[in-house]
């Protein structure tokens, strides 16, 4: 791939030396339109001092990401030691009987655009922008070569590809894609993840030490799940010692991917399933929880619906806490980007007001540490969760 240069416009240098992955549209002085997506390129401060490499797209308001602030080539050496330092990081990281882990997590492994994940012997991927893709070919071949997976499987979509241009792709571009689910274990515990139509990659990998939070929470009290998909919560409630788990889910198969994860890990527990809008069953809940998950999917998308999320997220909180018992623990979390860490906090601060519910804020929650963001990109935290004690 050719590459080219671009100069920022006086005074426009300092994020990148800062560390930021992002070059706006605006701070570029004469960006060529007719640069091909995802070129590779130079990128120099206005006297031509050279500040990063990385690659482009002319069309995008994100014009350019940086991959490395050294002169040194992009290519398949780089990506391999981008991903051998990757995964180093998660052999530190992780917990023991753990072999589901997100392994390259974009910008903050330096490999903006990528994502990996890892379920046992099957690697998906999403690709999210054209100069991802340029990389993609490198980077299934170093998953190859350091992990031997049966299958690598892309599953790239969504809004940011939309913007760049590129068409969605799912697909196996390694190896063959298992016959049925793939048999998970994280903390000694066994899920089932559908890699090809599950929602993200097929788990949320992110809520992991959220997960062994509530386990040690669970024992001795009831536990509310509610939005619980494919029932990890409730898997790691009963492990924790609850006695009784009651999910919530409106997606019926969600709900019956939750009960065979919860058959995949014997318990006496008792357990219950309700299919039915969260929202609804808050609104007529009479049974007091001694713990309560609020895991909603995002309900905030887009930032122009930032209001109306805010609402929602309002209400949701005003309906679990208004007849939340004394001692209740709640662990709840927005995993909508827009929704800043410091609005979350106001929101639940103003429901818990709303209902004269005094409620104590125990900690600030987020994805694990197989998740990094650089402490320059602070666009890279997308979840948001608060450990609450009802006092």
């Amino acid at each position: 791939m050719d590459e080219a240069t671009i100069r920022l416009k006086p005074g426009k240098q300092r994020p990148v030396l800062q560390g930021h992955p992002w070059i706006f549209s605006g701070a570029i002085d004469r960006l060529d339109p007719n640069l091909a997506a995802g070129t590779q390129v130079r990128i120099c401060a206005s006297d031509g001092t050279f500040l990063a490499r990385g690659y482009v797209n002319p069309k995008c308001v994100i014009a350019a990401r940086v991959l490395t602030r050294v002169d040194e080539p992009i290519d398949a050496g780089f990506v391999r030691a981008r991903v051998d330092t990757a995964l180093a990081l998660r052999r530190a990281v992780l917990p023991p009987e753990t072999d589901a882990f997100r392994l390259l997590n974009g910008e903050g492994d330096g490999l903006p655009g990528l994502i990996a994940d890892v379920y046992g012997n099957t690697v998906v991927l999403q690709s999210l922008t054209a100069g991802a893709d340029a990389l993609r070919p490198d980077l299934v071949a170093t998953l190859q070569s350091l992990l031997s997976p049966e299958c690598v499987y892309e599953r790239s979509a969504g809004a940011v590809r939309r913007e760049e241009g590129l068409a969605s792709f799912e697909g196996v571009r390694a190896g063959t894609l298992p016959a049925s689910e793939v048999r998970i274990r994280e903390c000694g515990l066994q899920f089932l993840v559908d890699v090809e139509h599950g929602q993200k990659t097929g788990f949320f990998l992110d809520q992991r030490d959220n997960r062994r939070l509530l386990r040690e929470l669970a024992r001795g009290r009831t536990v509310l799940n509610a939005f619980s998909y494919s029932g990890a919560f409730s898997v790691f409630a009963a492990a924790g010692g609850a006695v009784r788990v009651v999910s919530v889910e409106s997606s019926l198969p969600a709900l019956d991917l939750a009960r065979r994860n919860w058959s995949l890990n014997p318990t006496s527990v008792d357990a219950e399933w309700i299919a039915t809008d969260v929202f609804e069953y808050l609104r007529q809940m009479q049974e007091p929880f001694g713990v309560m998950v609020l895991d909603p999917p995002a309900l905030v998308k887009r930032r122009h619906d930032l209001d109306r999320g805010v609402r929602a997220y309002r209400d949701l909180h005003v309906q679990a806490l208004r007849r939340a018992p004394k001692d209740a623990f709640v662990l709840t979390f927005s995993c909508s980007q827009h929704m800043s860490r410091d609005l979350f906090v106001k929101v639940v601060h103003g429901a818990a007001a709303d209902v004269g519910c005094d409620v104590q804020l125990l900690r600030h929650l987020g994805a694990g540490a197989d998740h990094p963001m650089s402490l320059a990109h602070p666009e890279g935290e997308y979840l948001k969760g608060l450990l609450l004690r009802v006092r």
